[in-house]
């Protein structure tokens, strides 16, 4: 197929979330996130330009159609500066709130707008060993392109739920044992003191807020414990998905000890 061909014209369209929500489609740009899709098993057709040579397109799953495509094709299927050669057409990661609540350690995202964020933040929690992933409220699409690619793969890891409200999201995680912990510049409990441990032992959902505003008052009144990171340097505050790494990882340390 060529840039203009109809088809991949009516393929660009998936960069609209409304597009995405209506089609149940989304595409998934890169080597990672294609060989993770494929293994997940929701990929419906996969598109690579002909000279790639990569293992996974000489053994597709049964069913699973290779179209080759042009360079500029490729390009019109993907926001990336440099795309990796190869695009897989896939079915919506439609996952139940419950089905994400699980494990010792989850990431609730509340408003988190930023797609390469949201997906870091999914990367950090399936490197850390988390259970799962909500993005609740106003965040981002996890179908978006970006979000996607900036997961390495990792969307198609773990179970990552969508479209709730962040009330509902907490109240759920209590429901099933979980405490919440939100991170604040000055808090109840520090990160790294020796204090925490017995906190971040506990079954836990962090609860991450909006890149500019941060977490509201009134959520951040549904924590059991803000935590505080310590900054030594002079840097005003941490990126999002820097201080979810942080928060991740120690939670995994405690509860692995």
């Amino acid at each position: 197929m060529t840039a203009g061909n109809a088809r991949v014209k009516q393929l660009r369209r998936l960069s609209r979330r409304s597009e995405r929500s209506e089609r149940r489609l989304f595409l998934a740009e890169g080597r990672n996130a294609v060989e993770a899709a494929l293994a997940s098993g929701v990929v419906r057709e996969v598109f690579a330009r002909p000279d790639l040579a990569w293992a996974p397109l000489g053994a597709l799953p049964h069913g699973v159609p290779l179209t080759y495509v042009d360079e500029r094709a490729l390009g019109a299927l993907t926001d990336a500066v440099t795309p990796d050669g190869v695009v897989a057409l896939c079915g919506l990661l439609d996952v139940p709130l419950a089905d994400a609540l699980v494990g010792g350690v989850v990431a609730l995202c509340a408003g988190v707008a930023d797609p390469g964020n949201a997906g870091t933040v999914i990367r950090c929690a399936d490197a850390a060993g988390a259970g799962g992933v909500v993005l609740a409220g106003d965040s981002v699409d996890v179908h978006n392109a970006k979000t996607i690619r900036a997961s390495a793969g990792s969307v198609f890891h773990l179970p990552v739920a969508t479209g709730v409200a962040v009330r509902e999201a907490i109240g759920a995680a209590r429901d099933a044992g979980y405490q919440v912990l939100a991170t604040v510049a000055s808090g109840d409990v520090g990160l790294f003191e020796p204090a925490a441990a017995a906190v971040l032992a506990r079954p836990t959902v962090w609860l991450f807020g909006n890149e500019a505003h941060g977490l509201s008052d009134d959520l951040l009144g549904l924590a059991d414990h803000r935590v505080a990171i310590p900054i030594h340097g002079r840097a005003e505050s941490l990126n999002l998905s820097t201080a979810a790494a942080l928060c991740l990882y120690a939670s995994a340390t405690a509860q692995r000890r």
